[in-house]
């Protein structure tokens, strides 16, 4: 992963950036609230750790700017004050999870790792195109060159996945945590399932398979 930290305490900067750097995920770190609120705008972070009491611009305040700008980077926000109140005022100004300082450094690992599992959260238009596919989310419908075609929720919810990644590779496991919420294999063939019953039906009556099968890796949309 890409991490900012913005944490004014070198001694926790330093510790917590040594680790996650040995752990294979590339660092920067911000000591002040408005060096950072202008790292993170610059985009390309998968997770932000925020330091709640900060100079030049509190934690709060930084997530309350990134999330009016319209910012869905997952947020982890570190506090010395374990209260409720404390808590709950992060969490309403945007802040995705919250942790008290002293903490163990495994667990703010996992709380990094198990935010950026997370779907983003999205803004987008109803409609997806994708080669000859459209699909549109708000009437729950999907044509192919025109033709309406009858999908269940579940095989719908998996077309709109691939088709939100026209260029991506999906793999089993990213499927399976955003279409079926499973953070685990469940050791069955659900997805090839669902994927084969949604094949017969986009592919009924046209020459070119819409879903391609990435042998070894997982599946992706055929954009083209």
């Amino acid at each position: 992963m890409r991490i900012l930290m913005i944490e004014d305490d070198e001694e926790t900067g330093r510790f917590v950036s040594r680790g996650l750097e040995e752990a294979g995920h590339a660092v920067v770190l911000a000591r002040d609230g408005r060096d950072g609120l202008f790292e993170a705008t610059g985009g390309g972070y998968d997770v932000i750790v925020v330091d709640r009491m900060l100079p030049g611009l509190d934690g709060l305040s930084v997530v309350k700017a990134l999330r009016a700008a319209a910012d869905a980077t997952p947020v982890l926000m570190l506090t010395a004050v374990g209260g409720i109140a404390d808590r709950v005022d992060g969490l309403e100004a945007g802040a995705d999870d919250y942790l008290v300082k002293p903490f163990a450094f495994s667990e703010l690992s996992a709380r990094l790792n198990a935010l950026a599992r997370r779907p983003p959260v999205r803004t987008e238009a109803h409609r997806l195109e994708v080669g000859d596919i459209v699909l549109d989310l708000h009437r729950r419908t999907v044509d192919r060159q025109g033709i309406r075609i009858a999908l269940q929720p579940r095989e719908f919810a998996l077309l709109a996945e691939l088709m939100r990644n026209p260029r991506r590779i999906m793999t089993r496991t990213m499927l399976l945590e955003r279409v079926w919420d499973f953070d685990f294999d469940p050791k069955t063939n659900i997805v090839e399932t669902h994927l084969s019953r949604l094949r017969s039906k986009l592919n009924a009556g046209f020459a070119e398979n819409a879903i391609e099968t990435i042998r070894g890796a997982g599946y992706m949309i055929r954009s083209r």
